[in-house]
């Protein structure tokens, strides 16, 4: 029970910090990531560390978590597909960072984006369980990629929100609001860990899967709209070292 109570705690730590991050970034970042120069230095540094995270940690966890790695490797393929699928129906982008259309302000883009963005922390949530459940090295790298690559998206919300006719102070506290949901995602985890044998290799699983998706489907696209040549050499740095601090805290976090 004590064990159960620590992980929980751990969890929802985790969980909460990701939240506060974004909604310190939007506060100290939403001037700056209007330069599209930084966004993609940013969404670089994102890239980096999901993939990091993807190669270093929970893809390798994953494939030792199944006693045949085609199962693993088929649920990473379904769940990518899945993804796929979410993001269309709900027509949401995770970093949609080009510029919008002009075009007469509308609400549906608010509900649009608020629930697409209370779906996309739950899973934020459900993938950092599933990983401290693993071990707390890996916990720690999942919980680090995750808070990297919310920046940029949240700050993205947020604009969002504020075209869709929303005051600045509404649209950062239904950002934050929407934020929680990735503690809810967490809660939900431990419980049903404890109630279905055999969920936490599921779980990871599912987080390659996401990972693969977020840094190939939403990520590298918007690197590849960079066409100046010294920029492209920039974004290599910054994808580089967000897979430098993946590696390093595989080395300093350790895992069982």
């Amino acid at each position: 029970m004590t064990l159960l109570c620590n992980m929980l705690f751990s969890i929802i730590i985790a969980t909460l910090a990701v939240s506060m991050i974004s909604f310190i970034g939007i506060l100290a970042l939403s001037k700056t990531l209007e330069h599209k120069v930084w966004t993609r230095r940013l969404i670089g540094l994102a890239t980096g560390t999901l993939l990091g995270a993807v190669f270093f940690d929970l893809l390798p966890e994953a494939m030792e978590a199944f006693e045949d790695s085609h199962t693993a490797a088929l649920i990473i393929f379904i769940s990518i597909l899945v993804f796929f699928v979410i993001e269309k129906t709900i027509h949401y982008h995770h970093c949609n960072c080009h510029e919008h259309e002009k075009s007469q302000r509308k609400a549906h883009l608010v509900y649009t984006n608020l629930i697409g963005d209370g779906i996309h922390n739950f899973v934020d949530g459900t993938i950092i369980a599933g990983a401290f459940l693993v071990n707390p090295g890996l916990g720690i790298a999942t919980t680090i990629a995750v808070a990297l690559h919310e920046i940029p998206q949240e700050v993205s919300d947020f604009s969002i929100l504020v075209y869709g006719g929303l005051t600045r102070v509404k649209a950062v506290l239904y950002n934050v609001l929407f934020g929680l949901t990735s503690v809810l995602g967490g809660v939900v985890v431990v419980f049903a860990a404890n109630a279905v044998s055999g969920i936490v290799p599921i779980l990871l699983a599912i987080a390659t899967g996401n990972f693969i998706y977020l840094a190939m489907s939403d990520l590298i696209p918007e690197l590849h709209q960079e066409e100046n040549p010294h920029r492209i050499w920039t974004q290599v740095i910054w994808i580089a070292l967000g897979i430098g601090i993946m590696y390093a805290v595989g080395i300093f976090a350790g895992h069982e």
